[in-house]
């Protein structure tokens, strides 16, 4: 009876397990299938933050089989971002989305042109053409009163800790934007009236992730850079910290990219 009894109560499991199973949505980490072409991921950071923001990002898509690698940048100049990013795809052993967040947009639209780029992704982040600076891009656009950049002597810009919360991450826990804050990369500010060379935007697929509630750059700012680069595009309610508060939208972005280079390269 006791046998009976506990193989009664462990069918009774079974079934209540897979029904359960059968009325959630599926998985949106399921691994990556092992013939897709395309299983390397690059991360490069914006301004005034550093690669361990990409927590969330790195976490969901290793989940799901990809190898994925975080870019440090030092944030000197475009000329070292790029060089920092170039180091990080000399080491994938087979082709990669270069991914950028901010700053880190520009980055990429330099470095993307290196051969074992099959596509990019643009969060909430620049795309300078060639022969352009990143300042140019915000010309004719409004500015971003909550985003407020102090300057020091030497040439580089922190985010104001005033406006920080307002400015980058108001969706952020308050302990979170501290260290944030606090922990701020400066970026030499020379960096931004520095013209690129290449834009691999002309000759890679582009995809995009815009911040609806972004306050470092206008709104119609990033919806004109995304659709001048022909960026596939996906909108979501976040600040700009969207690389850290968002991390599955951003990493379905990727995945979906990653899905479509590879397919189109069988």
């Amino acid at each position: 009876m006791v046998n009976q009894t506990a193989t009664t109560a462990t069918a009774i499991a079974a079934a209540a397990a897979a029904a359960l199973s059968a009325a959630l949505p599926a998985n949106a980490a399921d691994p990556i299938p092992g013939s897709q072409a395309v299983k390397n991921v690059v991360l490069v950071h914006g301004a005034f933050a550093d690669g361990s923001g990409w927590k969330g990002v790195y976490d969901n898509l290793t989940k799901r089989g990809y190898r994925v690698t975080i870019v440090q940048n030092p944030l000197t100049s475009l000329g070292d971002d790029v060089a920092a990013t170039r180091r990080a795809l000399e080491r994938q052993d087979g082709p990669a989305i270069l991914v950028g967040h901010s700053w880190g947009g520009t980055v990429i639209t330099e470095a993307g042109i290196d051969a074992k780029v099959a596509g990019l992704v643009y969060v909430s982040a620049l795309s300078p053409d060639a022969g352009e600076t990143t300042a140019q891009q915000y010309e004719g656009f409004a500015p971003t009163s909550e985003f407020v950049i102090e300057t020091t002597k030497d040439g580089f810009g922190y985010v104001s800790p005033e406006k920080f919360k307002a400015g980058f991450a108001h969706d952020v826990s308050d302990a979170d934007v501290a260290l944030m804050r606090d922990s701020q990369v400066p970026i030499n500010m020379s960096a931004f009236g520095t013209k690129l060379e290449n834009a691999a935007w002309r000759t890679k697929p582009s995809w995009a992730v815009i911040a609806t509630e972004d306050k470092a750059f206008d709104q119609a700012m990033l919806i004109h850079m995304a659709e001048r680069i022909n960026a596939k595009i996906t909108k979501v309610s976040a600040s700009h910290a969207l690389f850290m508060t968002q991390p599955k939208i951003v990493a379905d972005t990727i995945d979906q990219a990653a899905k479509a280079v590879s397919a189109k390269n069988r």
